[in-house]
Parts: structure tokens; C-alpha cells; sequence
């Protein structure tokens, strides 16, 4: 669009629709697949693009991480690469199971048929109802309404998106929930399964009672409860006395299976190997040496119950102990009361917990145990860190499920240890994100679990043969051939087997459950690069270049990302990883919904201009924490400011016409350009590291540099085509705008491209990279020339007199290397400051004094 009309008052408003429009027709940041085989890998740049949750809204957060990703991609465009940029929506899941209960008012009932003409008896806002009075729906039903809100959440998120600016190719997006999704991610986990990476148990599983579902070790948060210690006395076999201990948890005292101490603890030494009896329920448990047990909490000698905390799991898994879960899935005592309570008061005290949650059958057996005299204290409360799924509102509870395991080095140290090496093969930005990663792996205590027991999502493609009773047979799975894919076990049919031998003896059974939304999403190189589905596209794009993401999902994306890869490909997916840090709030609190500080963009951007908030974002370096007020966005308005700025600069500089046979003739040009020659080399070499903070700040500092001081001083100059340094100034002033433009394109992306269209032709965007000019020329110039001009500015200013004040003299003290330079530049010195006669002083730093202005003007 060269030659574009300039407005006669450049603004803000509208560029975002307008260039979102012109880019989209234009097919500016589409994949050029030619391009890039001709290139090869190596000429082309791949981001992994965390695709966001696709249930709710977007907050600040995404604008902040996003823009990072989106400031380095524009860098490597321009740079000549081809850019590979997709956007995926991770759709299932928990979280969108919840939206949807919350929204349309329902809940999924599994014994419910489909219903063809339901209607959801709300369409907004159904967070106050209570479970019981959501509609219950068949899961056909429900999954229908998550494809149904799931889709309506995407276009806003797209249009939020293309508002932000972000360079995306929306030709390559996916969906975690689609058929492609559900094949490849079926396909990676029968090779898994294939090769004996995967399997299932019956163990011990973190549950949450609301959700009704299994939750891995990566979805754990602590959350801080109040609780009392109560001390309870176990009886010694021979009568001589009582072993004390403390719980918070004496509702388990029926699942009890032992006590344990540490084995240097010499107060309980001599019972190791030795039996004590349970208060309430005369069950007879052993007392066991763990290195866990700590001597100085409580009394030194806890109980182990199946189970109360992880730690329960790690005992009775180490010491060999029986399982005798009471609790069950929907976080209530189980009727049936474990085989060791035979006398009929134990009995008897079951039944008084039995059918109660967790909470009611504190309260009762510590009424049980004060009636038998067996509650010997109750200590004030306190708060202690329970474990609690992110995003759940209850306690974790632990029961014994069979689940499907994927192995993640947690039990395999040549796995673990390849892991690690593979994580140091790669760039982190910044680099100590990478310790974060290796503490995490090798802290895992056991394999990553990757069953729900939710509705929707992608099905584990696995049935199971059931034997002469219509029993499962769980050494008898059946898998799909992959052509078949995706499946869907409750309602496709193995092979071999035909519809009506569906849960009768001697014939299949489906597995209901589906993936953790992670075991999908750890997927999103091979759902994103056609892996096992493009193969051209996957050898051009994979390993992909750069993971960008958030600090916090380290543990769980990034890392299940690469246990996918090291297994599949036993590479890192990528070769370097960029984290974003934490948006906090003015009193540096991490922003999140639960906290109810989220600050939703759209209204930011409407106020302030997307370029504004880019900056805002750009401003920050990976990894920092970034505070955000949004009733004073400081920086935002800073962004503001520089746009306009830049379409102003632009307008001006446009303004002076340049010479077909112009060139670089004067000294203070050429100072200028070999300036920005410095800042080009700068800003390229922080792009190269990650660093676009630095990037903008070096180009920003100079930017402002330019305005300020260089146009000043030969504005003049430039405007009179009668002064033989015209051309050299119009020239000068059109190569840096030409450079700037390039610079500032990857942070201020609508004011870029809009000057730029002005006077070049096709985008900003895919324009090359500046490259510094080589022009000879001693920056001391215009540092000096500057130093002296803002003297005299200064010194009107003191003098309550206009700038346009004439100067009649004024002399210029420095050294004399300083002072030649300003010699060069004194006629555009004499032009901007108005000054009649200059004279020099040789001094040791540049000043200004003397400064006479004429009589009449003061």
C-alpha cells in the first residue's frame, strides 16, 4: 500500500479490525508449506501453542504469555523463517464438564437413555442451583451440550485473540475433543500399551468425591485446613499398658493396619515386631519401623490406615500391609465393614459410621471413643496443608480403584535419568525454570495416573473379555486394530465379537473410562504436526522449535509433553522452552479466579488500544512476575503513548520529500544511523536469546532519542530543499523510520504496520529484518550535539522564554573530540536553538554556558 493516504491525524482506534482484516485476506501468516520444503527444517520456526481451556473466559494471563510467544514468532518471520504457528482449544476435561453443569443447569446420569429432543432448562448462569436439583441427562446428552458450549467459547477466545494481534495461522487449529484428537491420541497410548508402558492396578488413588473421579500427583494443590489432634490409646497384647498416638483423622480408625515409628526412636524399639489392639474395635495391629515416622510430631508412633494421607500409601506399600478401605467413591462410610472387626461391639460401632461422609463420622466416633473412655485429649485447633485437586472445593479423599497408568520414571531410573538428560539437551528461558523441571521428576513418588471417571472426553480404547460368570478379565484386553480409529468402546464392538455378546457371560465388556485431559494434552506436538497423520508436515515442523507456557504447569504439561516424546520418539519434543511468569495483582498476589482478582482483557484493550497492552506485556522478561492494576495501568499508558508517538514520527518524517540521487552526506546523519546500526546489532542478538524485554527496551531508549533530540536538530534542515544537506537529512530520517518500523513491528504490531503501509509496499510483518547499514560515523555526535541542544532547551525554560527564543551566544565547554564533533553539527545546532555565534572552551565533560538570548525576545 505505498503512497497510502496519511491521515491528517494519525490514531490508535480501529487498526485492530482493520489490519486483522487486511492480514486475513492477504493470507499474511498462513504456513507456506513449498516454502518450507524448500528451506528444510531448519528454515522453518514451530511453536507448540498452549491451547487454553476452552470453559470460561480469558484473562490477563493469556494476553501476558501469549504476546511473549507472538513478539519472538513475528522476530523469526521477518528473520526469513517459515513460520508454523497453530492454536489448538483443549475441550475436555473437568473444567468443562463443570462449566457445563453450572451453565445449562444438568448433570450426566450414565443409566439415562439419549434423549433426541431435550432441551437444557437454562442457557446461562445455573451456578446456584444445588447438585440435586440440576437436571440429571443421559451422557450422550451431556456430551452434546460440551460440543455445544465448548465451540461457543472458541469463537470468543479467536476474537479475543485476533484482537491481541497474534499472528496465528487459524488455518491450522485443532480441537482436544475432535476425531483426529481422539485417533492420535488413542494411537500413542496402544503403543504405549504395546511396548509396556502403560497398564492398569488396583492401588490406592487420590479421589475427589465431587467430581467423582482419579486425580494424578501434577493436579495436587495444598490448601491450608483447620484440625485437631486427638489422642487415642492402643492396648499392649500382654496388659501392661497403652501406646498413645494423635490423628486428625480418627474416623479411620476401623481401617487401621498398624502402627509405626522411627527406627532410631528408642521409646518404641522394644515393641517393634510386637501387636497392640485398636480402642473401639479390638483389632489386633503391628507395631513397624519406617524412616518416615517422625520422632518429634505428636507422640513419635502414628497409625496407618488405608488410607488417610499419601503417606499411608507409601507404608503400606513399603511394609506390605492389608488394605481395608471403608471409605468409598462418593466420600461416605462403606455399609460393609472390614472382615477384622468380628466382636459385636466393633460391629456395632461400624454401624454408627456407616452411610456417613467423612465429616459426620468424625464427630460420631469421637463421641464413641469419649463414651468408652478410650479419647484421651482433643488439642486446640490448628492449620495443616491437605491435599486438595486444583480445582476442586473438597478434600482428597484415598480409595482403592483400578486405573490406567502410563510409566513416567517415578519407579524406572533409566527412564527418570533420560527424562533429566533430556531436559538439559534443551534452552530454557530463563534458565533456572529448568531446575524446576528436574526437581519435579525426580521427586514423583508414582506413575502418572491418566484414567477419569468422567463423561467428556477421549475414550480408552480397551475392552475386556469377561469369563463364564460375566466377570471382567482383566489379563484378557482387547484392543482395536489402528485403521479402526477413534473408537468408542460403549458403543463400538471389538473384533471378533458382535453387538449382542455386550456384557454377557463369555463376551466383552467396554471400558467406560476416559483420558485425563493431560494425557491428551501432552500430545499437542503430534495433534498440532500430523503426527501419524502428515507425515510431510511432521518431518518439517517436529521437533518443534519452541514450548512456550506458563511457570505453573511445568509439572504437569511440560513435563507429560516430554515423558509422550522421550517414550514415542526418545527425543525432547522441542528445543527450547519459554516461561512466562505470574500476573499479579498491586498487592503482588497471584491473580486466579479463585482468589476473585481476574482481570478480563477485552475491556483493557478497549480502553487502552491491543499495541498498548502488547507493550505492557513485551515489557516484562520471561519469567518475571508482572504486576497489573487496572484501575492505573502505568505501563499500558506508557504503550499508548509510544504508538501514537511512532504514528506521529511517522507522519513527520513522511512529510520531508527524499531525493531520487539522495545520499548520506552529513556527519550528524550518519552519527544517527551508526547509532541505530548499534541498536539493531542489540535488539537482534536479545530477540536470539528470548530476551524481547531488552529487545524493546534498546529500541524504545533510541526511539525516543530520535524524536527528541535528532529530528529537532535537523528538521530544518530537512524541510528547506535549498540547504545542500536536504537530501542527506530527508534520506537519514526515511532509513531509520524504515528500520525503526521493523523493530517496534514484533511489540506494536497495528501501529507498525500502519505507518509502514504509508509509504512501503506488502506487511511489516513479512518484511525482512533490519540488518545494520555499515554507514561510517561516530556516535559521539549526536550524544553531544544532543547534550548541548537540551542545555540551551533548558536554559529558555529557566528563562521563562519561548524555545523559539534566539540565542545571540552562548559557549560550549568539553573535549576537544567532543567539540569537533559539535563543529560538524553546528548549523543544525544554530538552526533548532537559534543561535547567532557559538563559541568553544575546552573543559573535561560537555556543558553549555554563557547562554546570551536577545534582548528583545527575553
Amino acid at each position: 500500500m505505498t503512497n497510502a493516504h496519511i491521515p491528517d491525524k494519525p490514531a490508535l482506534e480501529g487498526l485492530e479490525q482493520k489490519w486483522d482484516a487486511a492480514w486475513s485476506d492477504a493470507g499474511t501468516y498462513l504456513f507456506d508449506r513449498d516454502a518450507a520444503k524448500a528451506k528444510g527444517r531448519a528454515g522453518v520456526f514451530s511453536i507448540d501453542t498452549p491451547p487454553p481451556t476452552a470453559s470460561g473466559s480469558l484473562h490477563i494471563g493469556h494476553v501476558f504469555s501469549y504476546t511473549h510467544t507472538d513478539v519472538k514468532v513475528r522476530y523469526e518471520r521477518m528473520r526469513g523463517k517459515t513460520v508454523f504457528y497453530p492454536m489448538g482449544w483443549d475441550d475436555n476435561g473437568l473444567p468443562t464438564e463443570r462449566r457445563v453443569q453450572n451453565y445449562y443447569g444438568v448433570r450426566c446420569d450414565t443409566s439415562l437413555p439419549y434423549d433426541p429432543d431435550f432441551t437444557p432448562p437454562f442457557r446461562g448462569d445455573a451456578k446456584s442451583l444445588k447438585p440435586a436439583d440440576q437436571v440429571p441427562i443421559s451422557r450422550r446428552n451431556f456430551i452434546e451440550l460440551c460440543e455445544e458450549l465448548t465451540i461457543e467459547d472458541e469463537k470468543q477466545f479467536e476474537d479475543l485473540f485476533r484482537k491481541l494481534g497474534l499472528s496465528v495461522d487459524w488455518t491450522q487449529t485443532y480441537r482436544t475433543i475432535s476425531d483426529d484428537t481422539i485417533r492420535t491420541s488413542q494411537l500413542a497410548f496402544l503403543r504405549n500399551l504395546e511396548r509396556g508402558e502403560a497398564y492398569q492396578a488396583m492401588a490406592p488413588t487420590l479421589w475427589d468425591i465431587d467430581f467423582r473421579s482419579a486425580i494424578a500427583q501434577a493436579e495436587l494443590e495444598d490448601r491450608d485446613q483447620q484440625a485437631s489432634y486427638h489422642r487415642v490409646a492402643f492396648h499392649k497384647i500382654d496388659g501392661s499398658g497403652d501406646i498413645h498416638i494423635e490423628t486428625t483423622r480418627p474416623e479411620l480408625l476401623p481401617a487401621c493396619v498398624a502402627l509405626v515409628a522411627n527406627p532410631d526412636d528408642e521409646r518404641y524399639q522394644p515393641y517393634f515386631g510386637s501387636t497392640v489392639r485398636t480402642p473401639l474395635f479390638d483389632v489386633e495391629v503391628p507395631v513397624l519401623p519406617h524412616p518416615l515416622a517422625v520422632k518429634d510430631k505428636g507422640t513419635g508412633i502414628a497409625m496407618i490406615c488405608t488410607f488417610g494421607d499419601v503417606t499411608d500409601i507409601i507404608w503400606w506399600r513399603e511394609l506390605d500391609l492389608p488394605n481395608r478401605t471403608i471409605l468409598g467413591r462418593d466420600g461416605r462410610i462403606i455399609d460393609e465393614a472390614p472382615d477384622v472387626l468380628v466382636t459385636d461391639a466393633a460391629k456395632a460401632a461400624y454401624a454408627e459410621l456407616a452411610g456417613k461422609t467423612v465429616f459426620s463420622a468424625k464427630k460420631r466416633i469421637v463421641e464413641l471413643l469419649e463414651e468408652s473412655g478410650e479419647l484421651l485429649e482433643v488439642s486446640k485447633p490448628f492449620t495443616h496443608p491437605v491435599k486438595f485437586y486444583e480445582k476442586g472445593d473438597r478434600p482428597l479423599e484415598i480409595v482403592s480403584t483400578r486405573q490406567w497408568y502410563l510409566r513416567n520414571g517415578a519407579r524406572d531410573a533409566d527412564l527418570r535419568e533420560k527424562l533429566i538428560e533430556m531436559g538439559r539437551s534443551m534452552g530454557w528461558h530463563p534458565d533456572f525454570m529448568r531446575v524446576r523441571y528436574e526437581n519435579w521428576t525426580n521427586g514423583l513418588t508414582g506413575d502418572w495416573l491418566v484414567s477419569r471417571q468422567r463423561f467428556f472426553g477421549v475414550p480408552i480404547p480397551v475392552w475386556y473379555g469377561l469369563d463364564e460368570n460375566g466377570e471382567r478379565d482383566y489379563d484378557r484386553v482387547l484392543t482395536p486394530d489402528a485403521s479402526r480409529l477413534p473408537v468408542d468402546p460403549t458403543t463400538d464392538v471389538p473384533d471378533g465379537y458382535t453387538e449382542d455378546q455386550r456384557g454377557v457371560p463369555g463376551g466383552f465388556d467396554a471400558e467406560r473410562d476416559i483420558f485425563d485431559t493431560w494425557a491428551t494434552s501432552s500430545l499437542t506436538p503430534q495433534l498440532a504436526g500430523g503426527w501419524q497423520r502428515d507425515e510431510e508436515l511432521w518431518n518439517l515442523v517436529a521437533p518443534f522449535d519452541v514450548r512456550p507456557q506458563g511457570q505453573d504447569i511445568i509439572r504437569t504439561w511440560l513435563f507429560s509433553t516430554m515423558v509422550r516424546s522421550v517414550l514415542e520418539d526418545g527425543r525432547a519434543p522441542w528445543t527450547d522452552a519459554a516461561i512466562s511468569g505470574f500476573i499479579v495483582d498491586p498487592d503482588r498476589k497471584k491473580m486466579s479466579k479463585s482468589k476473585g482478582n481476574v482481570v478480563t482483557p477485552a475491556d483493557i484493550l478497549d480502553a487502552h488500544g491491543t499495541d498498548a497492552v502488547r507493550y505492557w506485556a513485551a515489557s516484562s522478561r520471561l519469567g518475571a512476575d508482572a504486576a497489573f492494576d487496572p484501575q492505573n495501568p502505568t505501563q499500558v499508558k506508557i504503550g499508548r503513548r509510544l504508538a501514537i508517538k511512532v504514528l506521529n514520527a511517522a507522519k513527520f518524517v513522511l512529510s520531508f520529500p527524499v531525493p531520487e540521487d539522495a545520499r548520506i552526506t552529513h556527519a550528524l546523519d550518519a552519527s544517527m544511523l551508526a547509532t541505530l546500526d548499534q541498536v539493531v546489532r542489540d535488539a537482534t542478538k536479545a530477540f536470539d536469546a528470548f530476551d524481547h524485554a531488552r529487545a524493546l527496551e534498546v529500541t524504545e531508549a533510541f526511539f525516543w532519542t530520535f524524536c527528541d533530540d535528532y529530528l529537532e536538530l535537523v528538521k530544518e534542515r530537512a524541510y528547506n530543499q535549498a540547504d545542500a544537506g536536504q537530501a542527506s537529512a530527508a534520506l537519514a530520517l526515511r532509513m531509520a523510520l524504515s528500520t525503526l518500523l521493523r523493530l517496534l513491528a514484533p511489540v506494536l504490531s497495528f501501529a507498525a504496520e500502519e505507518a509502514w503501509s504509508w509509504f512501503e509496499e506488502g506487511s511489516v510483518h513479512t518484511a525482512s529484518w533490519p540488518e545494520p547499514l555499515g554507514i561510517e560515523g561516530d556516535p559521539a555526535v549526536l550524544r553531544t550535539v544532543g547534550e548541548a541542544l537540551i542545555s540551551v532547551r533548558r536554559a529558555k525554560t529557566e528563562a521563562k522564554a519561548s524555545q523559539k527564543t534566539p540565542v545571540a551566544s552562548l559557549t560550549i565547554t568539553g573535549p576537544d573530540a567532543a567539540l569537533d564533533a559539535i563543529r560538524s553539527a553546528e548549523g543544525d545546532l544554530a538552526a533548532v536553538g537559534r543561535i547567532a555565534q557559538v563559541s568553544y572552551a575546552t573543559g573535561d565533560t560537555v556543558s553549555v554556558g554563557d547562554i546570551v538570548l536577545t534582548p528583545q525576545e527575553a
